[in-house]
């Protein structure tokens, strides 16, 4: 059986993927910097290698499990706040290390799929409505501007080389292991304190919230779209949710008072206003998300708990 590989196979999604592509009977193999038995992820993949992304360690993982069928690229940057912090390494870790892969795919295994995970975040704040798969992309901070730059590398590189790519530009993801950005923040703040809470911007902020369960689901569909040039996939639910329903839904899920929950009204740097996605290429293949709002930050609510407990 031919193995598809996840790059930063280790993080939030990444591990969420791992598990869901080993549970469908896929032979899969890891790279990213944390072993695998130190999360558990052991048992389910064929091979994995506990290091950065450069060639040497594509060229082991391959004496591990031999080429892949299918790429499915998510290491690099990861948050607005880092790329702000830091934006020189998340330039670096994002459109370099895609670089690399590219480099190695182009000599070592071109038949392979590649499937690049990217960011809404590249159509920065000039969407008001829901946004196509072709919509215009204008990145409103410095992680979003390196994921389009990554995108637009692989798609030169697809072009001339024949590698056949698809990327797949992910919403606002949540679920069991998020240990980041808000519903985290929030949580952490209901759990050590009983008074009021100021969250950042003006509540009305609106995203398309979507549960790691379905976007991993996604990515693995849009793996059959690959082909030279490289088809864009907004992998959202076109169900927008404002921050301040998301919040005040976080708190009822913990059995809180959501009036504890107050804006700044003061919009946090790199934050667009609306980023909802259209129905597109993955509604049309009947895609269907499965995991409402409701359902999922109660799930995340009780993973939390069980966190704190442990």
């Amino acid at each position: 059986m031919s193995s598809v590989w996840i790059t930063g196979a280790a993080g939030f999604i990444g591990s969420h993927l791992v598990r869901y592509l080993g549970g469908q009977g896929r032979a899969v193999a890891g790279i990213d910097l944390v072993p695998a038995a130190s999360l558990g992820l052991d048992h389910v993949v064929c091979g994995w290698n506990a290091g950065g992304l450069s060639l040497q360690n594509l060229d082991l993982l391959q004496r591990q499990v031999g080429a892949p069928e299918v790429i499915y690229h998510l290491a690099g940057g990861s948050s607005v706040g880092a790329s702000l912090t830091d934006p020189a390494s998340d330039f670096a870790a994002t459109v370099g290390g895609t670089a690399l892969l590219l480099e190695w795919l182009r000599i070592e295994a071109p038949a392979t799929r590649l499937v690049i995970v990217s960011s809404a975040a590249v159509y920065g704040n000039i969407h008001h409505n829901v946004i196509d798969d072709d919509a215009a992309t204008d990145p409103y901070s410095p992680y979003g501007a390196h994921k389009y730059a990554m995108e637009a590398t692989v798609k030169g590189w697809s072009s001339s080389f024949g590698i056949r790519a698809v990327a797949v530009r992910l919403f606002s993801v949540y679920g069991p292991g998020l240990r980041k950005q808000l519903l985290w923040d929030l949580s952490n703040r209901l759990h050590q304190d009983e008074g009021p809470v100021v969250l950042g911007g003006s509540g009305e902020e609106l995203r398309d919230w979507t549960h790691v369960d379905d976007v991993v689901r996604a990515i693995d569909v849009a793996s059959e779209l690959a082909q030279v040039g490289m088809p864009i996939i907004n992998a959202g639910s076109s169900v927008g949710s404002n921050v301040r329903f998301i919040s005040h839904s976080l708190v009822r899920a913990f059995g809180a008072d959501p009036t504890r929950i107050g804006f700044s009204g003061k919009a946090r740097p790199g934050d667009p206003n609306s980023l909802v996605a259209a129905p597109g290429y993955l509604a049309d293949l009947g895609f269907e998300w499965r995991i409402s709002v409701e359902d999922g930050l109660k799930s995340y609510a009780d993973w939390y708990r069980a966190t704190e407990r442990a």
